[in-house]
């Protein structure tokens, strides 16, 4: 298509500054929180990560889409971007893999998109001042649309302080079948990929998946003998009840938080989070691990972090360190087989070095299940509900 034949679109920053580009994917208007993604492929999962609901995520590299959608690479059951920026837009796919083309799969879903402005720009942008709400609009504009779209960017709803699991966790419990004798965990849904899901059943474990809102007394009715706080979308310090659930359980089983579950873990505990200036989202960050010593190269997604600091009586340890700005990347219980992950272990996209991960929380699961049938305060805490 030449620039000749693609329609004309605009994205409107909240600080007043404009970028022209052209349209793709669904026809229409976006509006949402801006991130950037340093990940040079993966853009599926990327789309269909829960963890970006309300958000808006420009690609730094640059030619995007050339290897099309396929069923086999959705981390969920559908796209949870509000909107996707790409500086070079292919509506050519070329994989054998391919279901349809990216292009096909935003209209489908309703994503709305625009091509063809300097993401390089827009990057520095949003790394020298920091996140911003904007607008992508298909059509043409003139000053007084321009000025309302910069309005309605400014006017639109932050994330900070909402509690965003609602609008992604999965509203029915649900087992995964295993025709295998493997421990059973639970898995609290604030937003999870299914690859997370996928690591912990190649590594050994029965999975069961249950909302956002479960009590403690319906977790430990299930006869668990782990339990994992998922990832999920916006500030951990909105689902209070979340941080109730982890405080109560806390030390009753094996417990492994990623992401939004270890800012939780952190919260639930009597610490604190901050957000970052721009976050962390790609597919290329080295983290420390500071018990081997070794560096590993890690997918991350996230705005938020925990101040381990701030955790009061020393009950946590920090386990991984961010190499770029020092940021805490893991933790571990000093006394319970209890620790969290701020990166994503389970890549897609990304690398696979953090995969081990998942066979320690396997290993603390079959300790515990061998060691003694569920202790007491656990079947009491069971029995209150």
């Amino acid at each position: 298509m030449s620039l000749l034949n693609k329609p004309p679109a605009l994205l409107a920053l909240e600080d007043g500054t404009v970028y022209y580009g052209y349209a793709f994917g669904a026809n229409g208007k976006s509006v949402g929180e801006i991130v950037f993604n340093t990940s040079m492929t993966g853009y599926q999962e990327i789309l269909t990560d829960p963890s970006y609901h309300g958000q808006i995520v420009t690609m730094t590299y640059p030619h995007i889409g050339n290897y099309g959608v396929s069923v086999y690479d959705m981390e969920s059951n559908r796209p949870y971007a509000r909107g996707f920026i790409v500086r070079e837009f292919s509506r050519v796919a070329s994989n054998h893999r391919a279901n349809q083309d990216l292009q096909a799969f935003m209209e489908q879903h309703g994503i709305v998109g625009i091509e063809g402005i300097d993401t390089r720009a827009l990057t520095r942008r949003l790394r020298s001042g920091g996140v911003v709400k904007g607008v992508i609009y298909h059509g043409h504009t003139d000053d007084a649309l321009e000025a309302q779209l910069v309005q309605e960017a400014k006017d639109h709803e932050d994330i900070d302080g909402r509690d965003m699991t609602p609008e992604v966790t999965t509203p029915l419990p649900y087992a995964r079948p295993t025709f295998q004798d493997h421990p059973r965990v639970v898995l609290i849904d604030f937003g999870i990929k299914h690859s997370i899901v996928y690591k912990l059943e190649q590594s050994g474990a029965e999975v069961i998946v249950v909302p956002a809102q479960t009590t403690p007394a319906q977790i430990m009715a299930l006869n668990p003998y782990g339990l994992v706080l998922s990832n999920g979308p916006g500030d951990p310090g909105g689902p209070k009840y979340a941080h109730d659930t982890v405080w109560q359980l806390l030390g009753l089983l094996p417990t492994y938080g990623i992401c939004l579950g270890h800012q939780l873990l952190g919260l639930a505990v009597g610490g604190s989070t901050r957000k970052l200036a721009y976050g962390h989202h790609g597919a290329n960050t080295p983290v420390k691990n500071l018990v081997t010593g070794e560096v590993e190269i890690t997918s991350q997604n996230h705005n938020y972090v925990v101040d381990i600091g701030s955790i009061p009586g020393g009950q946590f340890v920090a386990t991984h360190v961010n190499l770029n700005d020092g940021t805490l990347e893991g933790m571990a219980h000093t006394r319970y087989p209890v620790f969290s992950i701020q990166y994503h272990p389970e890549a897609s996209p990304g690398p696979h070095d953090s995969s081990y991960l998942f066979t320690r929380f396997i290993e603390e699961v079959n300790l515990f299940e061998g060691a003694t049938a569920l202790p007491a305060a656990a079947r009491a805490v069971a029995k209150a509900g």
